[in-house]
């Protein structure tokens, strides 16, 4: 990566992304110094210029930026780091600096929770139970959510007819764990037709 840190006087602004649901959560800084040691520790470190020096998000409040990937701009003097976040991103407790809390993206959260609750074998989550049942009770329940979905798009209950969407669409989720899926995999089959 060849970055042009001459055009800010040394410092280059820092475009920080969550990686599952692609929210962008926060704007800050960095000089040589930082980058070289966000890629080496994997952690975001930012040139604090209230501070003058290295500033480790996190590393007061824990709620640390873990590095997934780095891409950097067409003129080599911004970067993109997607991260995976260990708590809110702001100092004012929100995901976001910008203060958008947007559920677009958070099926992709939901994924990696569900993925969590099965990894981690979670004896107490209903996830980890269904999917221990194995696959053909997970498609059983697909199965189920898809016709109360149906025959609530049949009434004019919008409350009821949203949980049922949503009920189907958790159960398609773990339905693609248990067959070996992504969501990711879902999508690109879905651009592709596009």
């Amino acid at each position: 990566m060849n970055i042009d840190f001459t055009k800010g006087d040394g410092l280059v602004p820092v475009i920080i992304q969550n990686n599952t649901t692609l929210q962008v959560l926060m704007l800050g800084y960095m000089n040589e110094e930082a980058f070289l040691k966000t890629k080496k520790d994997n952690k975001v470190t930012f040139f604090s210029r209230s501070k003058n020096r290295l500033w480790t998000k996190g590393e007061e409040s824990g709620n640390f930026l873990d590095v997934k990937d780095i891409k950097i701009d067409c003129d080599n003097d911004t970067i993109l780091i997607k991260v995976m976040p260990a708590g809110p991103t702001c100092h004012k407790g929100t995901t976001s600096c910008f203060a958008e809390e947007t559920p677009k993206g958070f099926l992709y959260e939901l994924e990696r929770i569900v993925n969590d609750r099965i990894d981690t074998n979670d004896e107490k989550s209903y996830t980890n139970k269904l999917y221990k049942r194995g696959i053909n009770k997970v498609a059983q329940k697909v199965g189920e959510e898809a016709v109360e979905l149906v025959i609530e798009a049949k009434d004019n209950d919008a409350d009821l007819f949203k949980n049922e969407a949503a009920d189907l669409f958790y159960h398609i989720v773990i339905l693609l764990k248990a067959k070996g899926f992504t969501l990711s995999e879902i999508e690109a089959v879905l651009k592709e037709r596009n």
